[in-house]
């Protein structure tokens, strides 16, 4: 039996365009938390059309990672990216042909339209992962970005007073932070900056902005790569400003039974945010109430020269460069790629790679 399709017509810049959207009544969340029944694939493709605007104003234009479900949410459910434009992609959905770590070039996905927000929908999209650089230039980021990840023992209210913190670190930097929340437990922070620098300059000044923290508050702020170091406190992820690392977009849901959502958030609600209450269901009519915290993000971009000034006053005094992650080449003057409670100091040259035998 033939599954149940409609025609969506979309409102695209250059005039309405029809998408079709197979399984529109197929539940995606299913958890009662969500409110009465389950959140279908109609209403996300909703949603998504509702909140396009800002939705590509922090997405768009730049190189995107699908993370579909073919099952929804649920205890089962599993996911696959799509990076690459999937066989049969329609015109109205564009791409660019980035670089990735590993040197290999290939084309990647962009959303310049609604129309190609809800064809990912179509294509059982749920969480989207947009690239920090445009598809104008995808080696240098527009923006600095920070995850502050709690870890076991702590929550979001640690997550808010580090990011307290750490705005007044980055406007000491002279950058202007913007914050949302994950759409789970942790925060990210954002700054818009002129791209001027590659990713690995990018990577450099966030881990100089996290030693700076890290040295305010000790006792609640790690940027100990390895687990069994951070202890219980917030995890400044600096390698989540890689190349081809990404965390969830403006306004994307998240894969979560309670259909939560990555949200941009000002900085003097912060404090009293409930991170769950915003939803696929909520997000509509809290835009319609206050509008977009991030509209303004990209009116004046900083620089990063004093983050890059810490970083090499850092490097003189002797911290050096932080682990990549584990599918990375190997990089210069990055330490040994084991946890330390497994190094032995005498398999180890000095410039972290494997003595062999």
């Amino acid at each position: 039996m033939a599954s149940e399709r409609v025609t969506l017509t979309i409102a695209d810049p250059e005039g309405e365009r029809d998408v079709a959207l197979s399984s529109p009544n197929k539940v995606i969340w299913q958890d009662p938390s969500t409110g009465s029944g389950g959140i279908t694939k109609a209403e996300l493709a909703e949603y998504v059309q509702t909140v396009a605007e800002p939705f590509l104003n922090a997405n768009g234009h730049r190189p995107v990672s699908l993370e579909r479900f073919r099952n929804g949410v649920g205890p089962s459910s599993e996911s696959f990216f799509s990076k690459n434009p999937p066989k049969g992609t329609p015109d109205f959905v564009d791409a660019v042909t980035v670089t990735y770590n590993s040197g290999r070039r290939h084309p990647q996905i962009v959303l310049n339209r609604p129309s190609a927000i809800v064809w990912a929908v179509q294509m059982n999209t749920i969480v989207f992962h947009p690239w920090a650089s445009l598809a104008s230039d995808t080696d240098k980021p527009i923006e600095l970005r920070i995850d502050l990840d709690p870890q076991p023992g702590t929550d979001f209210s640690d997550a808010v007073a580090a990011a307290h913190a750490l705005r007044e670190v980055l406007r000491e930097a002279e950058l202007e932070p913007f914050i949302k929340t994950s759409g789970n437990r942790g925060l990210h922070v954002f700054c818009p900056i002129e791209p001027t620098h590659e990713f690995l300059d990018v990577r450099h000044a966030v881990i100089a902005a996290g030693r700076e923290l890290e040295r305010r508050m000790p006792d609640e702020v790690t940027t100990n790569w390895w687990k069994e170091e951070r202890g219980e406190r917030i995890f400044v992820d600096f390698n989540q400003a890689n190349r081809d690392r990404t965390m969830a977009g403006a306004y994307s849901p998240r894969a979560l039974p309670t259909a939560s959502v990555s949200t941009p958030v000002e900085w003097d609600e912060l404090d009293d945010v409930d991170p769950q209450s915003f939803t696929v269901r909520s997000i509509p009519q809290r835009l319609a109430d206050v509008g977009d915290p991030w509209a303004r993000m990209q009116e004046n971009p900083g620089r990063i020269s004093t983050l890059l000034e810490w970083w090499e006053r850092d490097v003189s005094n002797g911290l050096g460069e932080l682990p990549f992650p584990p599918d990375f080449p190997k990089m210069p003057g990055e330490p040994p790629r084991v946890q330390p409670s497994k190094r032995v100091d005498a398999n180890w040259d000095a410039e972290g790679n494997r003595i062999e035998d």
